[in-house]
């Protein structure tokens, strides 16, 4: 027991050691710390060089992605690998697959608003078949790049390849036509039966009414292109008929199946001005229509015929002369409570006044032509100006609109207010020839023909008896008289052998009409001119019956006759 009045013993933590407070002295590097200290640095400078060389990353919309796959698939800018394909997803409608891809630094200048981008894969197309490499090394995608200075990043990619890529010289020009016929894109464009181009876009026009067809021409035939060049369909044959007969015109075997352009432009025009990049050209059906002369001036008539327009088609020629003045544009029907017929046809023509013009001639007959070609038609129909239908074939049936100064027609009231104006008519040849044939097929049905082949027949079959009379006495007589007779009995049985087969003829004949005629023939007008010719002739066979007949009795009875001469109780 420890006394309160003596000290404790010291405790266990007084009995430790104390800690002595050092001053603090300057710090060092220890030698560990470099190692993960170059490592830092180095890991720095390569990632800022991926930065720095990490290329531009891009999207390119398909409407499918059929052969292009994520870390494969390569971007070829002229078979030169400048990216690659890194994901693929969809636009948020899911119409469109989205191909995000990323283009090597250096070509990201080729990053502009018209770059062009495309999958290439085996394909058939008009103008080849192309990607045929692609089976072994499989797809990728093709660069066109553009000319514009805007960049972009987003780009929609084209589902067929381009027909000409931007590098390639020449120039692209714009047709209209009315229709795109059997062009395609990658059709050929021909100058003078040389391929120079291609068709590398088509599409229908704002108005609806026509075709828009873009070429491309490379150089240098770019440089015989001028406004006045004329654009036609090359479709391979041309077969056309004319006065000269059939002609034939060949562009070659690849626009007889798959169509083309051709292009010509006239000698005088070489020099004339180039056209403007948005110029348009007319695309004509064939060279006949590109090569005529354009016109300028049209203006629309009407013309009413009362007879059938069959073989009358849209685009037919109105002829003035042979020389064609004009073109149906339409057909129509109506109908009027006014006139002989109730029914009438107009036909709505585009006349081109300007080929009336005269460029020789004297000056009152020219300032007379330059006149509104109202106040002309006027004093044309006053003079006896009329329109008519005329056959063009008679194999085909097809018929024009012929224009002509007609000499026995009625005077009529031309309207030169009206619109359109209104041209006379008269009625065609045709239906002229089809009235006469009827009026002669019915004159023929009038006669008797049955009646008179009957009367006819009779008078051949007596004219044949007496001729075999005839024939006895002649041959008697070339027994009795003597040799002295046989030379003129030998020449007058030839003469009667003619006369029988002429005789055989003639009833073979009439057998023949009587067939055609029937058995339902009808009694005609006795006054009609072919009876009477007809009975004429039955009276005059009679009568040289009756003559033969009294020759051969008198020779039987006198046949010294031939020698003497008739006998002078005879007479």
């Amino acid at each position: 027991m420890v006394e309160p009045n003596e000290p404790s013993p010291p405790s266990a933590r007084e009995a430790l050691p104390q800690a002595v407070v050092a001053p603090r002295q300057g710090w060092s590097l220890s030698l560990v710390w470099l190692v993960p200290l170059i490592a830092a640095l180095v890991g720095a400078w390569i990632g800022a060089k991926a930065i720095r060389e990490r290329g531009q990353t891009i999207t390119i919309a398909f409407r499918t992605a059929e052969g292009v796959e994520p870390g494969k698939t390569k971007i070829k800018y002229k078979d030169v690998e400048v990216g690659e394909v890194k994901t693929i997803g969809f636009s948020p409608d899911r119409s469109q697959v989205l191909v995000s891809a990323e283009i090597a630094r250096p070509m990201r200048s080729m990053l502009v608003d018209d770059t062009r981008f495309w999958v290439v894969r085996p394909r058939v197309a008009v103008s080849g078949i192309s990607g045929l490499g692609t089976l072994l090394s499989g797809a990728y995608i093709g660069v066109d790049v553009g000319k514009s200075d805007d960049p972009r990043t987003e780009f929609v990619g084209l589902e067929v390849p381009p027909v000409v890529v931007g590098d390639d010289p020449g120039r692209h020009f714009l047709l209209r036509g009315l229709d795109l016929g059997s062009l395609d894109i990658g059709s050929p464009v021909y100058y003078r039966r040389i391929e120079v181009g291609r068709v590398t876009a088509f599409e229908l026009g704002a108005d609806g009414k026509a075709v828009e067809v873009r070429i491309f021409v490379k150089a240098p035939f770019d440089q015989y292109v001028r406004r006045q060049t004329r654009f036609w369909k090359a479709t391979g044959v041309d077969l056309r008929f004319d006065a000269s007969g059939l002609a034939a015109d060949f562009e070659s075997l690849t626009t007889l199946v798959i169509g083309g352009v051709a292009f010509l432009t006239p000698d005088d025009a070489f020099q004339g001005e180039p056209p403007d990049p948005e110029f348009t050209f007319i695309l004509a059906e064939d060279r006949q229509s590109a090569m005529k002369l354009p016109d300028l001036v049209v203006e629309r008539v009407v013309m009413y015929f009362e007879e059938s327009l069959r073989g009358l088609t849209p685009g037919a020629t109105v002829d003035f002369r042979g020389i064609a003045i004009g073109e149906v544009r339409e057909l129509g029907l109506e109908y009027t409570a006014s006139g002989k017929r109730p029914v009438r046809q107009p036909v709505v023509v585009d006349l081109y006044p300007e080929r009336l013009r005269p460029t020789h001639g004297t000056a009152g007959d020219r300032a007379a032509a330059a006149a509104p070609i109202r106040e002309t038609l006027q004093r044309l129909v006053a003079r006896g100006l009329r329109a008519q239908l005329r056959s063009g074939s008679l194999l085909t049936g097809q018929q024009y609109v012929a224009i002509d100064f007609f000499g026995q027609t009625s005077p009529v009231t031309f309207d030169a207010t009206r619109t359109p104006l209104e041209i006379p008519t008269v009625p065609g040849t045709l239906e002229d020839l089809q009235v006469t044939l009827a009026r002669i097929a019915h004159t023929i049905e009038r006669l008797p023909l049955q009646q008179i082949a009957g009367e006819t027949r009779d008078g051949l079959r007596g004219l044949k008896t007496t001729l075999a009379s005839t024939d006895r006495l002649i041959r008697q007589l070339e027994r009795d008289v003597g040799p002295e007779l046989k030379a003129a009995i030998t020449d007058g049985r030839k003469a009667i052998q003619g006369a029988e087969r002429a005789l055989a003829a003639a009833e073979q004949t009439m057998a023949g009409a009587q067939r055609m005629i029937g058995a339902g023939e009808k009694a005609l007008d006795p006054s009609a001119p072919l009876q009477q010719d007809l009975r004429g002739t039955l009276r005059e066979l009679s009568r040289s019956a009756r003559s033969l007949r009294t020759l051969a009795d008198l020779l039987e009875r006198h046949p010294e006759a031939l020698l003497r001469g008739k006998p002078e109780d005879s007479r």
